[in-house]
This record gives C-alpha cells, structure tokens and sequence, in this order.
C-alpha cells in the first residue's frame, strides 16, 4: 500500500471541499483532495443548476397560458414535449458540471486522489486498499444525500430522489412528492406546470423553510391554489398495485382518496455523509445523528486537528455557506493550532417556487417573543405587482423594539430572490429600519413594497 505524507488532507470534492484545498494551498500547506464518487458539486449535478433548468421550462409553459389578462391571447393547446424538456435539462446541466470538471483538472494530478477514505486514527486515512494517507490535519467536506424514511421503502424502484428526476429521459404522468420543503416545492411546482400530475404531501404544516406563521399560512394557500398541497397530510396506506405506486389518503376536504402514481419522490430532507468515515477511529465527539461536534465559528471539531465544512456539518446546506466554510476549514488546518473565527455573512436564503419565498437574518421563529416589531405589506394591491400581474404575496420584516435595527425577513411573493439580496445587505450593515427608509426607492418598482413594509415597521416601532 502506498503511502502519502500531507500537511492538509481534505476528503470531498464538492463545493466546501474544493474551497478547503485552495485555501490551505494559498497559506502555503501541501494538500491533497480525496474523491469516490463523481466530480461536480451537488449544485451542478442535481441541486441549484439543474432544478432551475426545470423551473424555467416551466416557466415557460406557465406564461403561455397565462397571457389572457393582459389581452393577449394564444389560440390552441400549449404543447409539452417532455423529451425536450428533459434534454434541454441533461445537457445544461453537463455544461455547467463540465465548468466544475475543469476546476478540478486544473488541481496538480498528485493532489487529487481517487477513492473512500476512512478513518485509522484521527490524521491517518485509509483510502480504499491502495493508500494511507499520513496527513496533519484533515478537513471533512463529505457534502450530504438525501433521506429517505424507512417506510417508503414499500415503493421499491418507484420510489426515486431529485438525483434521478435530472436522469429522465421524458416527463412522467403522475408524481406523488413527499415533503413540501424547498426541493419538494420547486420540482413538484415545476412539474405541475409542464402538465405532470402532482400532488404534494406533507408533515406537520412546514411549507418551504418559513417559519412566519401568517407568511407561511398565505404561502400554503398561493401554491394550493395552482397545485395539490397538503403540508399536514393524513396519508392511510401506502404501497404498490400492479406495480405502481398507489397512496390512499385524506384530501384537504377530509374525503378519502386512493390515487395510483407513476413515481413517488422523497424530498424528506438530507443527511450529512459521516458514515463510512469510520469516525470511532478519529477520538472525536459525535453528535446523535453522528456527526462530530465542533466550534460554528472556526469550525474544528473539538481541539482536535480535522475540521469540518459544507453540507457535511449541516449548518446552512447551501452552495455560497458551503465556499465559505470551505475556506474557513482551509485556512485553519493550514495555520493549525492558530485557528480564528472565518467569514459569516447574513444568512439568505430563496426558493425558486412562484411566488418565489425568502428569509434574510433572524428567523421568526428565533426572535425572542415581544422584543420585536413586524413590518408588513401584501403585495395584492402594489403598483408595479399589479401591472406585471404578479400580485400574490406577504412580506414581513422584523426591527429591534430597542435599538430599531433590521432582525430580519420573511417573504412569499414576486421578485422574492431581488429583495433578499437587498435586505441581507442591509442586515449584515447593521442598519437601522430608520436608515433602510433613507435609501433610495424608484418608482414604479416592486421594491417599493419593501418600502411600505418598512414604513410600517417604523410606525410600529414609534407607539412603544
């Protein structure tokens, strides 16, 4: 068995760990990323990029039949060809993987090594039966896959993730999507609008990551009104007839129904890919889902010298937080035991449904009760949402009762992914709701929306 002698070894080759290497190069560390499985980061393989191909087909089909309002009107059937749908999909997607393919060519071939790793002790690795690596430290930047519940198991090859809807070659009849988060919204929306039947269940009342009662309330409803969702569904039986997936349930009018689905897709959440790292050998302290515990900031496990990073610490499973938290666990198992708090910028984040969702800053849910102001405006009556007839949605931003500074946001309605960007800015500038309203606003723009959220807040904040 060969053996390789590493200041860094970084294992995953996805986003964080990718930005993991790089970083520990720059500080001057050798460094070597260790890859089993296939190069491109989830993002471009079957998350962000591919996702967003469907949803701009989508799109498409959606304003062709949706014209008449504005006098314009398209005499016969729109016609979905899911055949080209789908290669326009697959062959995007391997453009912008090959992008990520490049980078990681780019990287010196003794720097890259192909295979699993696993643990021996917590700086030696074993990967596969052909090398040991002797590192210094090690950053983990496994990434995550999703997870399925044991019981949609009964489903057997029906049964498929988001990894495998990016692979069809046409577009399904019929699709039954379990967990009405952000990927279960955007693919079941998604393929709704390109004449898939969908019907959309769910657990508990979550609908997207929001937490605003009232802002979630209004989302179950503007996306109930285009398709089927039920975020707390009374699913009685599950299981195969004739070979097909069939699911007998409650609808949202308490009747019972049994359908028969060409596909059933787990969108249940994910889970970080700790195991099969052999994390016993490592002397770290794991957490009960058995990842290592470790410090948000700097994010070192314990006092040990392995880090971890991305998706793999379950943070923010995001791309821009898993680059970010790359080069955080980068520099500091290069610069080892001189470890320092990395970048956090204000957390965003944006489903691509329509209305599209947001939340910028502090969730509502963790803002401590009475302490905070809320802003709000409906976008049924503003200006500009009117004109583009886009007038569906809630926007409520929360403002310290004490100091008036911006806590953060939560949103359903139009242009959702723009007023983000705008309010995570401010957030992370610490600016006041007092001076948000001293920016610039145009007119006609949707941003003024924000505007009358913002306006209101203050008023509120002016009665304590």
């Amino acid at each position: 068995m060969h053996t390789l002698n590493i200041d860094v070894a970084v294992i995953g080759a996805g986003t964080a760990g990718l930005a993991a290497y790089r970083a520990a190069k720059a500080r001057g560390a050798s460094a070597v990323v260790i890859e089993g499985g296939p190069y491109g980061t989830t993002c471009a393989r079957v998350g962000c990029m591919p996702s967003k191909l469907l949803i701009a087909a989508a799109e498409a089909a959606h304003a062709l039949r949706h014209s008449a309002p504005f006098g314009v009107h398209m005499d016969g059937e729109v016609r979905i060809d899911g055949r080209e749908v789908m290669d326009r999909v697959k062959r995007e997607r391997d453009r912008f993987v090959g992008f990520v393919l490049k980078g990681v060519e780019g990287i010196p071939p003794q720097d890259r090594l192909r295979g699993y790793a696993r643990f021996i002790d917590n700086t030696t690795l074993q990967v596969d039966e052909h090398t040991l690596v002797q590192a210094r430290r090690v950053v983990i930047a496994t990434g995550s896959s999703p997870l399925i519940p044991p019981p949609f198991q009964v489903f057997g090859d029906k049964l498929i993730i988001n990894d495998d809807v990016f692979d069809w070659d046409t577009l399904p009849e019929s699709v039954a999507v379990f967990g009405p988060g952000v990927i279960g919204l955007e693919l079941g929306q998604a393929l709704s609008r390109l004449g898939v039947k969908v019907r959309v269940f769910g657990r508990g009342g979550g609908v997207g990551p929001l937490s605003d009662p009232a802002v979630r309330d209004y989302a179950s409803q503007a996306l109930g009104r285009e398709f089927y969702l039920d975020p707390d569904a009374k699913v009685l039986e599950m299981g195969l007839a004739d070979g097909k997936p069939q699911i007998r349930y409650l609808n949202l009018d308490g009747e019972e129904v049994c359908e028969r689905f060409d596909y059933v897709l787990a969108a249940t959440g994910r889970a970080p890919n700790v195991r099969g790292l052999a994390l016993e050998n490592a002397g770290l302290e794991l957490d009960a889902a058995g990842v290592p515990k470790f410090d948000p900031r700097t994010l070192q496990c314990g006092n040990s010298p392995v880090f971890i990073a991305g998706d793999a610490n379950n943070i923010l499973p995001l791309l821009h937080e898993a680059a970010d938290e790359g080069k955080t666990a980068g520099d500091n198992a290069a610069l080892y035991p001189a470890v320092g708090p990395g970048l956090r910028r204000s957390s965003i984040a944006v489903v691509f449904s329509d209305p599209q969702m947001m939340m910028v800053g502090s969730r509502y849910a963790d803002l401590p009760a009475g302490e905070f102001a809320v802003g709000e405006v409906s976008f049924e009556d503003q200006g500009r949402s009117r004109v583009m007839g886009v007038n569906q949605g809630l926007l409520h931003v929360y403002a310290d009762r004490i100091s008036g500074r911006f806590l953060g946001a939560e949103m359903i309605g139009p242009r959702a992914e723009n007023l983000a960007h705008l309010l995570a800015w401010s957030h992370q500038q610490g600016l006041t709701i007092a001076q948000m309203l001293e920016m610039p606003f145009y007119h006609p723009v949707i941003e003024e929306g924000l505007r009358t959220a913002l306006r209101d807040a203050a008023a509120k904040l002016a009665q304590d």
